[in-house]
């Protein structure tokens, strides 16, 4: 088991590395403007305009980087250090977040499979714990209950994969977006790419960390049944 915990131990540093760094970059490109002036809320409408959703309302939401988009009440929400600022790093984000809106207009399927994942996660959200700690204190009595922790974690591991996608593509929709309507120009765009790039590592990071956790708890699980 000691190379697991080199491994967790790991991906832990590596996640603190990964979202420090986002913080840092994000803090950056806060400080750059937008040579038009526009802020987030002027770019998100802009975008959202430019590619025929007019159902769709751009609100701040309270909170720090806790921009999302959310399809059930068809809202881009985003975090007042965006909706207000002019800055690059708040121009990148909002176009980001109606990269989502775009996409759900298309019927993206990674969109489309995320979302239908959405309610299986939240259950296995809220006992997963429980059911994990529970399954290995009775691992030699009741193996059943940590094999069926297991089959709730691998429902969050697949969700932080299907993520990955959804999210890139986000990204690359927003930044095309940017560079066609003339919202970025040739020394501005490149600041907006290193922003959601960064950004993009740490989904990166928290699926592959789940995946070795994932696979951490397997091997509880095969080691107790070998013992039996």
């Amino acid at each position: 088991m000691s190379m697991y915990w080199i491994i967790f131990i790991g991906f832990a540093l590596l996640s603190w590395l990964v979202s420090s760094r986002l913080k840092n970059k994000f803090e950056k490109y806060s400080k750059i403007p937008m040579p038009n002036g526009m802020t987030g809320k002027d770019v998100a409408e802009k975008m959202l305009r430019d590619n025929g959703i007019y159902d769709v309302k751009v609100i701040s939401t309270p909170g720090h980087l806790t921009d999302h988009y959310n399809p059930a009440n068809q809202t881009v929400n985003l975090s007042e250090s965006v909706y207000y600022s002019n800055s690059i790093a708040a121009a990148a984000v909002a176009a980001h977040e109606c990269g989502h809106a775009v996409q759900h207009a298309t019927s993206y399927a990674p969109l489309k499979m995320r979302s239908a994942l959405v309610p299986v996660v939240s259950f296995a959200s809220n006992i997963m714990t429980w059911v994990l700690l529970g399954g290995m204190l009775l691992i030699h009595q009741f193996p059943q209950l940590l094999l069926f922790g297991i089959i709730l974690f691998a429902s969050t591991t697949l969700f932080s994969f299907i993520t990955l996608p959804v999210e890139i593509n986000a990204s690359q929709r927003a930044l095309a977006w940017l560079s066609r309507a003339g919202i970025t120009n040739v020394s501005t765009h490149g600041m907006a790419e290193d922003a959601l790039r960064s950004a993009a590592y740490t989904y990166v990071v928290a699926a592959l960390g789940s995946l070795a956790t994932l696979l951490y708890y397997i091997m509880i699980f095969l080691g107790g049944r070998s013992r039996d």
